[in-house]
């Protein structure tokens, strides 16, 4: 079984739009099952509905638009983005086509239940879609509203589970390809305050504790990549030393750099896929 797994990381989800819309092109739909976090997610809703150039247009139009990032709203108390707005002016400005999307592959978005501190994995469909891409990337904090659905209450699926390839594999995919938002030699630093989340965080305690320990999750996702189990092969894309969008990137020079070398891994992960060149020194890394 083949799975998808596309991880989030806001702005730095642009890669993952390049690398999505490549496969869109060329009609790449090989997977059983997709998961997504965040604005992973997102791509993920426009290379089903196979939109091109949709997620660009979300991340570059909508995304930088102060109506959804505004710091001053969030020095008054308010939201510094607002993930409500960008879930309902995406599908207004760019429907989706969902016809097209959900006679595709099936999808999980991995959202972080308030209550336990655990990522919880919905099956997008047409009655949960916005109610589930709100909650996979309402971040604790900058979004001070917490979306509830379907007897739950959730924040952002990033926290308890950046990178959901254990899930893929519990779910029975032995073959994943996975969308990293950072170059593979990436590891995330362990947090230097962890009392802060648990101060900032005092209603939601098992949300603090989920924050705390996130790099310790994260880096666990990374080593299973590196040293997937026998009879699994995960096979990377991943942005190289030179990605240099950050989570809150607005300059759209910078994001189109980014979405643009997503596009060429996206090509190189397909040449690879389709043997037209070997594996060698320089491209192992994708695949394990």
């Amino acid at each position: 079984m083949q799975a998808l797994v596309v991880e989030g990381g806001a702005m730095r989800g642009i890669f993952a739009a390049g690398v999505l819309d490549t496969f869109i092109k060329n009609d790449y739909y090989p997977f059983d099952f997709a998961i997504g976090v965040s604005a992973g997610s997102s791509n993920l809703v426009g290379y089903l509905a196979k939109q091109h150039g949709r997620s660009y247009k979300v991340i570059t139009e909508l995304a930088t638009n102060k109506t959804f990032f505004n710091r001053k709203r969030f020095l008054k108390g308010g939201h510094l983005i607002d993930v409500k707005w960008l879930v309902s002016e995406s599908n207004k400005r760019f429907p989706l086509d969902e016809q097209t999307l959900f006679s595709n592959l099936p999808m999980l978005a991995t959202a972080t239940n308030i209550e336990t501190g655990n990522a919880d994995y919905y099956q997008v469909s047409r009655n949960n879609l916005e109610h589930v891409l709100e909650a996979t990337s309402a971040l604790p904090i900058a979004y001070k509203q917490t979306p509830c659905f379907s007897g739950g209450c959730y924040t952002d699926g990033g926290v308890a589970d950046s990178i959901p390839v254990v899930e893929a594999y519990r779910r029975g995919a032995r073959d994943i390809t996975v969308i990293l938002s950072h170059p593979l030699s990436y590891e995330m630093p362990k947090t230097r305050h962890p009392w802060l989340f648990h101060t900032l965080l005092a209603k939601q305690p098992m949300i603090a504790h989920a924050m705390a320990v996130r790099a310790e999750n994260y880096n666990q996702s990374l080593a299973f990549i590196r040293n997937p189990p026998k009879g699994t092969k995960i096979r990377v894309i991943a942005p190289d030393e030179t990605f240099n969008v950050k989570r809150l990137t607005m300059n759209l020079k910078t994001l189109t750099n980014g979405y643009e070398m997503g596009r060429f891994e996206g090509e190189k992960h397909l040449a690879i896929s389709e043997n037209r060149y070997g594996l060698n020194d320089e491209n192992c890394h994708f695949c394990f």
